[in-house]
This record gives structure tokens, sequence and C-alpha cells, in this order.
């Protein structure tokens, strides 16, 4: 007979598993953070992230309060975007958007000579001041979020994991100071790994916490 076939379950027992093997690994996880690195864990299958997923003081906290007072979500990818909890965020009144198909954008990049995404990361900041903004594909775009960071913008929360060769460890570690000295709270993914999943991940884990909605049930998921 098969065990573990409801989806409630799946995601229960996939937890205690990843809750286990990072015990056995000797990696802790401070409570805070724990619901985000489990939740981007059980993403990706990549233990790693235990270790290089790095949060300023609070942010986890930060960016659920956030998300209950309403805060949109603003990412750098449709897939992105498209991975991120609908149920949930409707819950707390909030939404979720990507401005990567914008006319408007596309032109201000092709004026500016520059990616889509830092265009996407300017409209971001001048129409929503206080969003979460969750980058998992364009280092060009937390490069964009560390000028405007420095010259005054605040949102509510920074996601930097983007994936790549290309500027991409560069621009984590310019994103993860300039929000460390601005007091901007931030989670960003340290080194090469990253991606889409993961950002769409660490919103969920925010979401799912925001909502009291961590335990799958809650979701109305069977099981």
């Amino acid at each position: 007979m098969q065990q573990h076939t409801l989806p409630a379950d799946i995601e229960r027992t996939s937890m205690s598993i990843i809750r286990a093997e990072l015990a056995q690994r000797g990696i802790p996880v401070p409570e805070d953070v724990a619901p985000v690195v489990w939740r981007v864990i059980h993403t990706t299958a990549d233990f790693d992230y235990a270790e290089n997923l790095r949060f300023t003081p609070g942010a986890v906290a930060r960016g659920i309060e956030a998300l209950q007072n309403g805060a949109p979500i603003i990412t750098d990818t449709r897939m992105a975007q498209a991975g991120v909890s609908k149920p949930s965020l409707a819950k707390l009144g909030g939404q979720a958007l990507c401005f990567m198909g914008d006319e408007a954008v596309a032109a201000a990049a092709a004026m500016k000579q520059t990616t889509r995404a830092a265009a996407a990361m300017d409209k971001a900041v001048a129409e929503y001041p206080g969003a979460v903004l969750a980058v998992g594909n364009a280092p060009t775009a937390l490069l964009q979020l560390e000028e405007h960071i420095r010259a005054g913008a605040r949102p509510a929360l920074v996601i930097g994991v983007p994936v790549g060769f290309v500027n991409v460890v560069e621009s984590k570690e310019r994103i993860l100071a300039a929000c460390q000295a601005a007091g901007v709270p931030a989670i960003v993914a340290m080194g090469r790994k990253g991606g889409s999943g993961v950002a769409a991940a660490i919103c969920n884990a925010l979401l799912y916490s925001a909502a009291n909605a961590l335990d799958p049930a809650a979701r109305g998921w069977q099981g």
C-alpha cells in the first residue's frame, strides 16, 4: 500500500525529513529564519541553502509584517510571479506583480541601454516604494536596486537570489552590503545558486507565515 499520497501529508513528511537531515549534518538553523530555509530546501532538494542564505537582522519578521499589511510582491520574472501563492496573497490583501512585459519598461530599457529587469526595478521603486522586491534571475536588477537604496529608497524587503555566472556573486554581495548599511531588510542567497523558483519559495514561506498557513492543511490541502 502506498504511503504519503495526500498533498498535505507529503509536505509534512518532506519537512520532517529536511529537519532530520539538517540535524544529522550538524547544521543549526535559527528559529526565526527556519521556515524560509526549510521551504527553499523543500523546493530545491539542495541543503547548501541552509548555509548560503543570508538574512539581515529581523528580515523575516519585517517581511511578514509588510505582507500582513498588504505590501505587494514584485518579481523580476513571470515565472517567479506565477509561483507565488495567490490564495495567501488574497487572504492578506496583496498582489504579485511583474513588469517585464510592460511596454514602458521595454522603452526605458532601450533608451538607457540597460536590461528590462533593471528598468523594471526603476518602475517598482518609483510606483511601489513599500513593496517586497524579489529578484531570482537578473543580477542587473539587484545592481539597480543597490543604486536606488544608496540614493534613499527603502523597500519593505529585498530578496536577492539570481542564478548564474556573470555578475551574480558580485551583485548579491553588493545588494547585501547596501541593505545592511541602509537598514533595509534583505534575504540573499550568496554564491551562484538561486533562481525564480527559489525567489517564489522565499515569498511563499513569508506568505504562509503571515497568513498562519505554514501547515498545508491551513491552505485547504488534503490530508
